[in-house]
């Protein structure tokens, strides 16, 4: 089963694979007559634009689909709608909001799932951070990387990948927004300095994702001192910025520092549609 809920099962191989596969525009059409199925509970601008072009890319049909129009875990169980979704496509790919959900689709159908976000993981966008951070440094072997803020899904979906691939990450944190797990070659501070320092990539997100807006207040004042700032980038060793995107200028990341010659937030999100082509090609079987 090739599913794609998390980094970690990948190994190693399985990640150097869609490394290997998303910088190649000669994949062909596996999908060619095919569907892919786009499900949304949460709304999407990068996810849902860059897997669509990926879609195509492949030579397939991709059919996206709100949260509304199935309801899913209330209009119709979580493994009904896997089933009728993979009646018809050869991909049903998934941004919901209970990780479980997604576990719960893989087991119900033997057609590949993949998670386009979940409260747990990140999958896809660790894919092109990775795919980033090696076209930005020449290679991923010896990277450092900075994590400056909530260690959320994306910061785990990162940290399982750097971990995979040998790559250090520093992340920092305050206190109750840091990593719950161990990962090799992963360390968490609480001075965002302490984490720069040195750094070849200062990676950052929003302080308050969607669904926390009962947070909000509590969280920015929490992650007030860790905000990427240029004293802040100062620290690190000429180093270039990350952020997933969407960004609040002025709340995570100041404007000079994501609208400077250092950040490359927007070749990590095109980014997104070459590994998700790179993803669902490796899903379906091919080999670099």
């Amino acid at each position: 089963m090739r599913d794609i809920l998390t980094i970690a099962p990948l190994g190693r191989d399985g990640l150097e694979e869609i490394l290997a596969l998303s910088e190649r525009s000669d994949l062909g059409r596996p999908l060619d007559g095919k569907g892919v199925a786009l499900l949304f509970q949460k709304p999407s601008a990068r996810t849902r634009s860059s897997m669509e072009m990926a879609v195509v890319q492949l030579g397939g049909h991709p059919v996206a689909i709100g949260k509304d129009e199935v309801g899913l875990g209330t209009r119709e169980s979580v493994e009904d709608v896997a089933r009728t979704l993979a009646c018809y496509h050869a991909i049903v790919a998934a941004r919901v909001i209970d990780h479980g959900d997604l576990v719960r689709m893989a087991a119900a159908t033997a057609t590949p799932v993949l998670n386009m976000l979940s409260d747990r993981a990140h999958p896809l966008q660790a894919l092109a951070d990775m795919l980033t951070v090696k076209q930005l440094l020449g290679t991923l072997e010896g990277a450092r990387i900075a994590w400056v803020g909530d260690a959320n899904n994306v910061c785990r979906s990162l940290a399982e990948a750097c971990a995979l691939l040998g790559v250090a990450l520093k992340v920092a944190s305050p206190e109750g927004y840091g990593l719950d797990e161990r990962f090799d070659g992963v360390s968490q501070v609480a001075d965002p300095a302490e984490a720069v320092a040195g750094a070849q990539i200062v990676y950052t997100d929003v302080w308050v994702s969607m669904g926390q807006d009962g947070e909000a207040e509590t969280r920015r004042a929490a992650f007030a001192p860790y905000r990427v700032t240029p004293a802040l980038m100062a620290n690190s060793a000429d180093a270039w910025f990350l952020h997933c995107l969407p960004a609040r200028r002025g709340e995570e990341v100041a404007g000079e520092v994501i609208d400077s010659i250092r950040s490359a937030v927007w070749r990590q999100a095109e980014n997104r549609m070459h590994t998700a082509r790179g993803a669902m090609a490796w899903m379906l079987g091919a080999r670099p």
